[in-house]
């Protein structure tokens, strides 16, 4: 990857400043969130350490650093954080991802797994129609013959197993 020139463009994206801000703003609510809870619980020393004790201190380190990621912030040079091109990249993965978590309950494990494979392939990979549709039937048939019939251990199932009776 080459660095861009004085006389050539930076690739549009979005701008680093921006997200390190908002991380900053989202850590420190959930540092709030913490130190809220722990002090609910009791976060002092009574003869011992009480409920809130520990995640207290963990919550004001996690503070502390929110607060110095936002200081940085301001300090850095504002860039680029993420050209649009990359972040392309980063939703033809993600958005498969989230196609199979969607599906897993009303599917089961197996089938999304089946649906997901078949979509990743599809958009992310260049790989032959069907490899794809080998590829989607048997991991899951594999998976399943591994987690469910040998190992005994319950994943989700959805009506296509129970069809099949388990």
């Amino acid at each position: 990857m080459s660095l861009p020139s004085e006389t050539e463009a930076p690739e549009p994206g979005i701008a680093r400043r921006p997200v390190e801000i908002a991380t900053a703003l989202l850590l420190i609510g959930l540092a709030g969130l913490v130190l809220y809870d722990s002090h609910g619980r009791g976060a002092g020393w009574d003869g011992g350490p009480q409920n809130g004790f520990f995640p207290a201190r963990v919550g004001w380190i996690f503070l502390a650093a929110a607060l110095f990621i936002l200081w940085q912030s301001f300090r850095r040079p504002d860039g680029v954080f993420v050209s649009y091109a990359q972040l392309r990249q980063v939703v033809r993965v993600l958005g498969p991802l989230v196609l199979f978590v969607a599906l897993i309950q009303p599917l089961g494990l197996y089938a999304a797994a089946a649906a997901f494979i078949l979509a990743f392939m599809a958009v992310v990979g260049t790989s032959r129609w069907w490899s794809i549709l080998l590829t989607a039937l048997l991991v899951p048939v594999v998976c399943f013959w591994i987690f469910e019939l040998q190992f005994r251990v319950p994943l989700p199932k959805g009506p296509l197993e129970a069809a099949l009776g388990y």
